[in-house]
């Protein structure tokens, strides 16, 4: 009777110009799922103990001290990281966490498709400790009054744990917190076993991996990471798009079996898509008074799939904004068209310091995005009272290559040679600066 009553569509091969739009749509939707799978892979199959944050599934693998100055991309000079993997086909996980008083902490559950489901932290469930359960879409057993069910929506989930951590004097009490987290399965207490799978590669980075995949392999390898971590119900439109280049989830994609159309403009149409997301990284953000501001559609992207590759090839699994806003400076500097008496200001009147319910910092990095190399190897400044506040209540922080008087050392970042970019992070920020009321005042330059 449905049949009979259901329209017949016509069938008509596709253009060159349409099967190009949908492989490049599709490119820019299948990303972060593509990523998200090379990281999974790259990091459980690391040997216990041999990387930092990394090792077998359904364990926390902490990383217990601040990366070195050129050890990593835009390192987080504020927090230590703990990481999770959990493949939900197994049944649910039980994640106990303790008191974190007196530290600020964010812990996000993240699905395949880069979307924080869920964050437990001082911003949403407080510093009291508890029990919360992760289980899949279709679990249906029962748990103990207080303790609270999470659903994943893909069978994979990435857990990600931050601690603020007030620098390597807070090690000792960060890594009793770090122990404190604990993760079980929430029937099976056997612990967890580890399977190197030797084809894995674990030393090019995953996501220079996905960027040298040919397009063919790039579109088998969603398509086989469809099969159990399916499109989010939202999603319905991407997907029926998707159908009509022979791309199907759930199914196995062969190039050869696609439409002529996408097997001719296949090669053009990808070079596109990462042409649009370079473009689109630069436009992300809006700039305000030199600073990149993004507080929307952070974390939780709904249907902006650019946006989501985007956000994802720079810095995977970022926090939604409530828990943390970033704000990046332009290139301040011009390499070697600076005198070494030359210093900038950033200054903040009393009402205007960076409005936060937890903490907020300024970071400095170099053009290439690693922390920016000065012979004191200061490179962050922490909102903490041995700031040294003007006698109006205003806030100055003093980025010179010559040291300032001992009173104001605490403000200062030493100017390296060449260009540098500064990251202001706020941390569970307040009303005003995720609704625009606020922004970070323009970096001066106060001497030549």
């Amino acid at each position: 009777m449905l049949e009979t009553l259901a329209p017949k569509r016509s069938v008509r091969r596709l253009t060159a110009e349409e099967a190009r739009e949908i492989v490049i749509e599709a490119y820019h939707y299948l990303y972060p799922l593509a990523l998200m799978h090379v990281t999974r892979r790259f990091f459980i199959n690391q040997p216990l103990g041999t990387r930092p944050g990394a090792g077998p599934e359904a364990m926390f693998h902490h990383v217990r001290e601040f990366p070195g100055i050129g050890d990593e991309y835009r390192p987080n000079f504020d927090m230590l990281y703990s990481s999770a993997w959990l493949d939900l086909s197994k049944g649910p996980y039980v994640i106990s966490v303790p008191s974190t008083e007196g530290h600020y902490y964010v812990m996000a559950a993240y699905d395949m498709w880069t979307d924080a489901f869920a964050v437990i932290g001082t911003h949403t469930t407080g510093s009291i400790p508890g029990t919360f359960v992760i289980a899949p879409l279709d679990w249906t057993g029962s748990l103990p009054n207080g303790v609270e069910c999470l659903r994943g929506p893909t069978t994979h989930v990435w857990i990600n744990l931050q601690i603020q951590t007030r620098g390597p004097k807070d090690y000792s009490a960060v890594h009793q917190l770090q122990n404190g987290f604990t993760l079980a399965h929430l029937t099976e207490k056997n612990l967890p076993t580890q399977k190197i799978d030797p084809a894995v590669d674990t030393y090019i980075r995953p996501r220079e991996q996905v960027q040298a995949m040919t397009p063919g392999n790039f579109f088998k390898n969603a398509a086989d990471f469809m099969k159990t971590d399916m499109p989010h119900n939202t999603d319905w439109s991407i997907v029926a798009r998707m159908r009509r280049i022979g791309l199907e989830p759930g199914k196995p994609f062969h190039i050869k079996k696609s439409p002529v159309a996408v097997q001719a403009e296949l090669d053009k149409a990808v070079g596109e898509a990462r042409q649009r997301m370079a473009w689109k990284t630069r436009t992300v953000a809006p700039v305000v008074n030199g600073w990149e501001l993004d507080t929307t559609s952070v974390g939780v992207y709904g249907n902006d799939y650019l946006k989501r590759a985007v956000v994802a090839s720079v810095n995977l699994c970022v926090l939604p904004s409530a828990e943390a806003m970033f704000c990046t400076s332009l290139e301040i500097t011009e390499g070697g068209q600076r005198a070494d008496t030359d210093r900038y200001v950033l200054h903040f009147d009393k009402d205007q310091l960076p409005p936060v319910n937890a903490f907020w910092s300024v970071t400095m990095y170099d053009s290439e995005g690693f922390p920016a190399r000065n012979s004191p190897n200061r490179v962050i400044i922490r909102d903490c009272r041995e700031l040294d506040y003007n006698s109006d209540g205003s806030l100055d922080i003093l980025i010179q290559k010559e040291q300032p008087t001992p009173d104001r050392i605490p403000n200062w970042l030493p100017l390296p040679e060449g260009q540098i970019v500064m990251t202001m992070r706020l941390y569970s920020p307040r009303p005003e600066a995720l609704d625009g009321r606020w922004v970070p005042p323009v970096i001066q330059r106060v001497s030549s």
